[in-house]
């Protein structure tokens, strides 16, 4: 028998993880949302709808968290009719969200008072790769309790890292997102440069590619640089300002050199406020330009 699997957080991700895991066979409970993407899929597919965290518990054994960051993932797990009240013994909970390594480790503590186990497994790649079964995974937790829910992540990624003990998948998790948000974020403030200074952007995007700045991040902003088109990395601004948030205050904590993250968070969050939070990434070279303009006037 497959294990029962429970997903909090159908969204952009959440949606293409659940899709795999019940194609894989597994029975699957899904807390109903607003933030939800459409479900009826799922649902004719045979996942059982439910309306609180502490419903999903009671249903699985193994629990898939893909929320916003530290607050939401606190509130389903600890909160008020959440997974902690209603876990069963043995339960595993496996936090894809992006999340604080200081969270991973308080929830991981919770959730063994009560019989259960933590695994942080934080996602890497985009909702397309979602879909296609393609995540990488960053998992931090004691390595039996990554095997005994290795192919449920199997069913959903094709790369599971093993990084370390609880929260170190977070911490990596971080570590790449401020590597890559901080290459699309800098290529953004260039092609802004460069469009002010009247650089065709096919040729930026060439010159780019065939030297040091070719890449995945380039690789991902050129068909918004190129043709307007940020479909390519559906990914928030709000969201890249939180992840950028997230590295910043963890790497105060660690007491590392920050300046170069701080800059960075600086430009999203800036953005975020003045009302771009739903944009996407890419549009952020667009967003810089009107910033220079702004300040050019």
């Amino acid at each position: 028998m497959k294990k029962a699997v429970g997903i909090i957080g159908v969204g952009l991700m959440g949606q293409g993880i659940a899709k795999n895991v019940i194609r894989r066979g597994y029975p699957l409970s899904l807390m109903d949302h607003p933030g939800n993407q459409p479900i009826d899929e799922l649902v004719a597919s045979g996942a059982r709808v439910c309306a609180s965290p502490g419903e999903v518990a009671r249903e699985a054994e193994a629990i898939v968290l893909c929320v916003t960051g530290a607050p939401q993932v606190e509130a389903v797990l600890t909160g008020p009719g959440g997974v902690v009240d209603a876990l069963r013994p043995g339960a595993v909970v496996i936090d894809c969200s992006t999340s604080l390594p200081d969270t991973s480790i308080r929830m991981a503590a919770a959730l063994q008072a009560v019989g259960g186990h933590f695994l942080d497994a934080a996602m890497t790649r985009l909702p397309q790769h979602a879909q296609a079964g393609t995540l990488n995974l960053l998992c931090g937790g004691e390595p039996q309790v990554l095997e005994s829910v290795r192919p449920i992540l199997e069913a959903f990624s094709e790369s599971i890292v093993h990084v370390g003990p609880v929260g170190a998948g977070h911490r990596m998790k971080l570590l790449h997102n401020y590597v890559s948000l901080g290459c699309m974020a800098l290529l953004a403030e260039v092609a802004a440069h460069a469009h002010q200074a009247g650089i065709d952007p096919a040729i930026l995007v060439d010159v780019l590619a065939s030297g040091g700045g070719g890449g995945a991040a380039l690789q991902r902003m050129t068909p918004f640089l190129i043709e307007g088109d940020a479909s390519n990395v559906p990914f928030f601004l709000g969201n890249a300002a939180k992840d950028l948030g997230y590295y910043c205050e963890m790497a105060a904590h660690a007491g590392v050199y920050r300046e170069i993250a701080q800059a960075v968070n600086r430009t999203l969050q800036r953005s975020v406020a003045g009302g771009h939070g739903r944009a996407y990434i890419p549009e952020l070279a667009a967003l810089l330009r009107k910033t220079g303009e702004a300040r050019d006037s």
